[in-house]
């Protein structure tokens, strides 16, 4: 059903769009219109319009049909938080100097003592010819 719409209001658009074209000539004739003019520029924008809606609707009628290929999971970097060696860190604590993940920190917060900043540590190890430029 959106299939077949969606092209007929591609078809349609397309025809408004080239109608709205041939009213341009008409309003720069001789004797002048402005109402043509905007006529004119109406149906082009109308068509446009309807021709944008068509290819939207077709796109989503070919998006319901495809079917879902098969989910591949990143797999997690081992040895990030320095409590768990499980997650990603996302902070450090500059007083331990420990880099924690998001659970992990629930069990170490202290706010008297410690100060945390974004943890700048990668997720996984830096490729070894960056390493060779730097050195």
């Amino acid at each position: 059903m959106g299939q077949k719409f969606g092209g007929l209001a591609l078809v349609a658009g397309c025809f408004l769009m080239l109608l709205g074209l041939s009213f341009v000539p008409a309003a720069f004739a001789q004797h002048q219109d402005e109402t043509i003019l905007g006529a004119g520029i109406c149906t082009f924008s109308f068509g446009a319009f309807a021709a944008a809606a068509g290819m939207y609707l077709k796109n989503r009628a070919f998006e319901s049909m495809a079917v879902p290929g098969p989910v591949v999971h990143q797999p997690k970097s081992r040895g990030g938080c320095d409590m768990c060696k499980a997650e990603t860190p996302v902070i450090h604590c500059r007083v331990h100097h420990l880099h924690i993940c998001a659970q992990c920190l629930a069990k170490h917060y202290d706010f008297r003592s410690c100060v945390y900043v974004p943890s700048t540590r990668r997720s996984t190890p830096a490729r070894p010819a960056a390493r060779a430029a730097k050195a």
